[in-house]
């Protein structure tokens, strides 16, 4: 029998304020939520009513299980009402009906789920059906394909903008096509998909079209200038997706999916009464869960209302015209496309020589030291073999406005520290270091593209993998108190090294390379595996 190790802190048994410091000191290794100067994950209004508003809500509900809205009806009213704003806000009629899920990911399951199921009536029950999406849709909808074992078919963009083309979505439709899912905007460079011109088509066809607006939803209704009709105004918009825990300033997670037909929502559903316990009726994937975010969302709503959204997209529509504009200043940059909503990617402006580029994630890397944190994105090689940029995502938020002067200094000095120097990708130590990691894996019976990973004994795979980790930087014993947390806007800490993991490198850029340059499968079993080591005992 396993040797049971003791992983509380008995310093803390029963002192409910050392607790609380304790949590307040181990907060101190994260990046700072409010502020704006982080670019992504977080979604701050700068006004503090919100968060305390938020905060004493969801103490109220606290105990309450959203799983049971017979038994705690308030949970029942409060997504009622959630449903119907976003309904209105999305031009839904009567017939468009919904439910707030725990984020996007599981919205983004679900609609491919329901359209999966509805897909395949009067079809073979296990029929595989495809969905037809551009390659800057959501890594969700990948998930969801290999979880409900259907094929992904990705449309490739234009790599000069991001911009995926009506015509070349159109043109992979028929009839073994269960699902259209097209973003408004997509994540990577905030491209506008055109649903306006791809919706009419599908429902000609009788093909499902999803919205994945989990980033633009609670944000394009009131945004000025949108080129196209993308939400249930469009014929043929089955479901939309949006998340309340984004530019619906809400704590994570929540969002809502909603769908066009009733029956299309009914079919959302899990049901069950045989078995020997209460009947089940799930409308997410969720049993028990919290009321908190819910209920959280719901007094937002309520605080800020039509015209509150409405001022806040203002401040951030601000913000991003300045950040773009004085973005495509900074030499050896530009921004990728045309953004469509508060978020936008840089690349290196390959228009200018080389020596005076400015590699993505070189900056990346580089303006953490200033305490900006920027999100790197890979490149991505696609289907029709033309390779989308490595770029650094801006995710702007209402505290943004008014420090778009600052940011852009920071961006502008840290491109001067940066210029010209080669990225990851051209770096001989990294090009070095996945030919050695290609090596090591063909050691161990792996095929040139993957083939065969699954059939390594977990016991070799271990072994090898825990030295390509040390070889990478990722161990040691820093724990999350390491260098790279650190970096990110945390402070070390007495406890962080209390049973925590693996310590991750400073700079992420020549990870993310090697990465990129391997084979898929392999790449995604080192990165679950650098992802897996930060938690462990």
């Amino acid at each position: 029998m396993r040797e049971y190790h003791e992983q509380t802190r008995p310093e803390l048994a029963g002192n409910p304020d050392a607790i609380i410091a304790a949590v307040r000191e181990l907060r101190s290794l994260d990046a700072p939520t409010h502020g704006g100067r982080v670019l992504s994950y977080v979604y701050d209004t700068g006004i503090s009513e919100i968060d305390d508003l938020a905060g004493d809500v969801a103490r109220i509900v606290q105990p309450l299980n959203a799983l049971d809205p017979t038994t705690f009806p308030s949970v029942a009213v409060m997504e009622r009402d959630l449903i119907a704003f976003a309904r209105e806000m999305l031009h839904g009629g009567s017939d468009v009906a919904g439910n707030v899920t725990s984020g996007g990911t599981e919205s983004c399951l679900l609609a491919v789920r329901t359209a999966r199921d509805l897909w395949r009536v009067g079809r073979d029950r296990f029929a595989i059906g495809r969905i037809v999406a551009p390659t800057t849709v959501h890594a969700a909808f990948r998930k969801a394909a290999k979880y409900f074992d259907m094929i992904l078919d990705e449309v490739p963009v234009d790599p000069a903008t991001g911009q995926v083309s009506a015509a070349d979505v159109i043109e992979r439709m028929g009839d073994d096509v269960a699902l259209v899912v097209l973003s408004t905007p997509n994540y990577p460079y905030a491209g506008l998909d055109p649903v306006a011109e791809v919706a009419p088509v599908a429902l000609e066809q009788g093909i499902a079209l999803h919205v994945d607006a989990c980033i633009g939803g609670f944000a394009l209704p009131w945004w000025k200038g949108v080129a196209h009709a993308w939400d249930f105004a469009v014929p043929g918009v089955t479901s939309i997706s949006a998340d309340l825990h984004k530019y619906g300033f809400a704590p994570k997670g929540a969002s809502i999916l909603l769908h066009k037909g009733h029956a299309r929502h009914r079919a959302q559903y899990f049901s069950i009464t045989d078995w020997p316990g209460y009947p089940v009726v799930n409308p997410t994937m969720l049993g028990s869960k919290s009321a908190a975010p819910i209920a959280s969302a719901w007094a937002i709503v309520q605080y800020l209302g039509t015209a509150g959204f409405a001022e806040q997209v203002a401040l951030m529509q601000t913000a991003t015209a300045e950040l773009v504009a004085g973005l495509n200043q900074i030499e050896g940059l530009r921004v990728q496309g045309e953004p469509t909503g508060p978020l936008l990617a840089v690349v290196a402006d390959e228009s200018v020589a080389p020596d005076r580029r400015v590699n993505p994630h070189k900056l990346v890397d580089d303006i953490r030291a200033s305490g900006w944190i920027l999100q790197s994105q890979p490149g991505q090689v696609q289907t029709d073999g033309t390779l989308l940029p490595q770029s650094a995502h801006l995710t702007i938020t209402p505290v943004t406005h008014g420090k778009t002067g600052d940011l852009l200094a920071a961006i502008s000095a840290s491109a001067d520290r940066v210029r010209g120097v080669a990225g990851a990708l051209e770096s001989p130590m990294v090009l070095g270091g996945v030919a050695a990691i290609k090596a090591q894996f063909a050691a161990l019976g792996v095929g040139e593209n993957g083939e065969g990973l699954e059939q390594v004994p977990a016991e070799v795979m271990d072994q090898a993998l825990a030295g390509l980790l040390l070889a990478l930087g990722v161990g040691g014993s820093g724990g999350a108190g390491s260098e790279a947390v650190a970096g990110s806007g945390g402070a070390g800490s007495d406890l962080a090294g209390s049973g925590a993991g693996s310590e991750l490198p400073a700079n992420m850029s020549d990870l993310l390379a090697i990465a990129q340059l391997l084979p898929e499968p392999i790449a995604t079993r080192i990165l679950t595996e650098v992802l897996a080591q930060v938690i462990a005992p």
